[in-house]
């Protein structure tokens, strides 16, 4: 489970709040999307959860600990973390790509090259034609896909995803969020999403909380937020398009 607890941050001293009083909990083996606009804390909230930014006030708890009681690189270690990036090392192969953690949490090789095959296999891209292959021979779609991998590699229990497709062309981005939803069903990781797509944001959340200017304007269901909006600023993001499909 993760928990935030009145969690705030300010990166200049208290002029302005990037979040405000955030407070939520993402169940064991569910799905929470942040859903905003640019600059609206969801990328920051995502990153205090594995402290690549640490909070001004307040309390993240990940397994019930607080995780400023983890040394951060252990504790990142523990959390997977896809981003829009990708951030493959070129210069290393997909093999390499995928084993860089289980090799540092101090695996076996023949441990990490069958999780890599297990794993590779698992994102459709099988490791006789893909492991040694480097990132510049892969699709756009197909690195991402090594992304996801290289995430779950050590078996986290945890994943972080900020805007994980945002970057790839439509009909990539539709059949990725359809493997995800097939992938999240299979493992039952516990995963926090961050997107700015309303329709991604429906299709992937167990839950989804609406965020804006810093602040938690709503979380709940898509059923929750689509029937009962809890805000004027939820109610106007929805009428402009509601997805009647997603009800």
């Amino acid at each position: 489970m993760i928990k935030l607890t009145r969690v705030f941050k300010t990166f200049d001293g208290g002029r302005s709040y990037a979040v405000k009083d955030l407070s939520l909990t993402v169940g064991v083996g569910e799905t929470l999307v942040l859903l905003g606009s640019s600059g609206c804390g969801k990328t920051t909230t995502l990153k205090m959860i594995n402290r690549l930014i640490e909070p001004t006030q307040g309390i993240i708890e990940v397994g019930g600990k607080d995780v400023m009681d983890h040394n951060p690189v252990d504790l990142r270690r523990q959390i997977g973390y896809v981003f829009q990036g990708i951030g493959l090392f070129p210069h290393m192969t997909i093999e390499q790509n995928v084993e860089i953690v289980p090799r540092l949490l101090g695996w076996s090789i023949r441990s990490r090259q069958e999780r890599m095959q297990e794993l590779l296999e698992i994102v459709g891209l099988p490791a006789e034609s893909f492991a040694q292959r480097f990132p510049d021979e892969l699709s756009g779609g197909q690195q991402q896909r090594v992304g996801v991998a290289r995430a779950l590699a050590a078996n986290p229990d945890y994943l972080l995803m900020d805007e994980p497709f945002g970057a790839l062309d439509a009909l990539t981005r539709e059949a990725l969020q359809q493997e995800l939803l097939t992938l999240k069903n299979q493992l039952k990781k516990t995963i926090v999403f961050v997107t700015h797509d309303l329709h991604e944001a429906l299709m992937i959340g167990d839950r989804i909380a609406i965020l804006h200017e810093g602040n938690l304007e709503q979380i709940g269901t898509k059923k929750d937020i689509l029937n009962t909006p809890a805000t004027q600023f939820v109610q106007d993001l929805f009428t402009i398009k509601r997805p009647d499909t997603f009800i």
